[in-house]
């Protein structure tokens, strides 16, 4: 089915253009799957006896574009191994490149970050900077990655940007973890993005608040004694009864999975919980704080 003409501009002007779609020569494995997909649509583009210009014709993008995708030097959208798929009669093989595809535009540490995640049953984060990004308002995240410096460019904010989103899944996950959050009451009041992007990130703590497994509490600004001086803590528990946890503070800010370093981060994790609000009073908090923006 042709792709109509203006579309068709749009989409050569999106994926020449538009930065961040580039393969990282530093991720390995990033760089083996992009090469793989390319050889894969090559071979079924030759195996139908279709020139690479016929190809992007049909497809609805530039010459090109195609040339680079099938040399592995970029990673093509997921609506491209669609209409492949759909062209060259794969049958579904090609679209079903898409989720390997997708995850190599996220960061090999994001990667690494979201795997850990995806198997923990029990997770217990401690923020003091900015809001968690497991947390995080979508707006709230261009925001943050906005005012970073250097700055990211465009392509790389997104990527970023659709990792983090990624991670979000943990939330939807059955039988799901459990999840403990504690906020430093300053995340909270600093009004990254403006006061609309603020008000949206404190109706998103609400919402995941909401959830069963999930326990968010705030740390007052004017607690006394903190526990929380060593900067953010993270503890990850695994079905098999290991761990690993980190904290920017300690053990040089490494992943540690040695018992009694991990016993270190817990107690401080333990202690930094029994400081904050219950529950039931963040929720309050959260609650007033927007009824006053």
């Amino acid at each position: 089915m042709p792709v109509d003409g203006e579309v068709r501009r749009e989409r050569l002007r999106g994926e020449t253009d538009e930065p961040g779609w580039e393969v990282d020569p530093d991720d390995e494995w990033g760089v083996a799957v992009v090469a793989t997909v390319g050889r894969q649509l090559k071979l079924r583009r030759e195996a139908v006896g279709m020139r690479a210009a016929d190809f992007g014709e049909a497809v609805g993008y530039g010459e090109d574009l195609v040339y680079k995708i099938e040399g592995g030097r970029r990673i093509p959208r997921p609506e491209y191994l669609d209409r492949a798929d759909e062209v060259l009669g794969a049958g579904g093989l090609l679209a079903a490149m898409k989720e390997d595809v997708a995850r190599v535009r996220y960061p090999k540490r994001v990667r690494d970050l979201a795997q850990m995640e995806a198997q923990a049953v029990e997770m217990g984060l401690y923020s003091n900077h900015n809001i968690h990004g497991l947390l995080q308002a979508e707006e709230h995240m261009r925001a943050l990655f906005d005012v970073w410096l250097p700055g990211y460019s465009e392509g790389e904010t997104e990527r970023m940007v659709a990792a983090r989103m990624a991670r979000r899944s943990i939330f939807d996950r059955s039988p799901a973890p459990t999840l403990s959050f504690v906020q430093e009451e300053v995340t909270l009041r600093r009004p990254v993005g403006g006061r609309m992007v603020w008000r949206r990130q404190l109706e998103r703590l609400l919402e995941i608040g909401k959830l069963r497994n999930v326990s968010i509490q705030v740390l007052p600004t004017d607690c006394e004694e903190h526990f929380g001086t060593g900067g953010l803590i993270e503890v990850l528990k695994f079905p098999d009864g290991t761990a690993v946890a980190r904290s920017e503070g300690a053990f040089s800010g490494r992943p540690v999975s040695d018992p009694k370093q991990l016993r270190i981060l817990e107690l401080r994790y333990g202690m930094i919980r029994a400081q904050a609000l219950t529950t039931r009073e963040s929720r309050a908090f959260i609650e007033r704080m927007l009824g006053e923006t």
